[in-house]
Formats: C-alpha cells, sequence, structure tokens
C-alpha cells in the first residue's frame, strides 16, 4: 500500500497518515505500546475504496526493541494462549 494501490481491490484511492503529528508522545492514538514505558508510533494506510488498512512501525529502532521485549509468534508459548 505504500506505493498508492491497495492489494485487496486494485484501487489507487490510497491514503497515508504519515505526515500525522500527534502519532508519537504519551497522548498519542496512532501507536502501539511496546512496553510500560515505550509506545511505537503507527504509519497508516487506507484504502478509500474498500476500507482496508495497513500499518507500519514509522520509528525503525523500535522493531529491535519490538524483537527483544515481545513473544515471538509461533513459539510454544504462542501456541499455549491460542488454545485457552
Amino acid at each position: 500500500m505504500k506505493n498508492g494501490n491497495c492489494p485487496k481491490c486494485g484501487s489507487g484511492e490510497v491514503y497515508s497518515g504519515v505526515e500525522l503529528i500527534l502519532k508519537g508522545g504519551p497522548f498519542a492514538s496512532n501507536s502501539i505500546p511496546v512496553s510500560l514505558t515505550s509506545l511505537a508510533p503507527i504509519d497508516n494506510y487506507v484504502c478509500v475504496t474498500c476500507g482496508y488498512v495497513e500499518h507500519y512501525i514509522s520509528d525503525p529502532s523500535k522493531l529491535k526493541e519490538i524483537a527483544k521485549k515481545w513473544d515471538k509468534a509461533g513459539s510454544e508459548e504462542d501456541e499455549e494462549q491460542a488454545k485457552e
């Protein structure tokens, strides 16, 4: 979607929130928690034709932090939680 084309419907009507001012910081709603004291700002891409949305971490340093602090998907612990 970063190229402006929707992978679901093929539309070129894709809009980006990359330039949003309040996507990071303590009062940001356009971020995800990485840990108790850390947030990762998100860039959103939305197709206004079909409503499909993709999200990307906008700060590359947060990717390493997520890899250190989060459980890897597909791990035994992750599979056990999915069964519950």
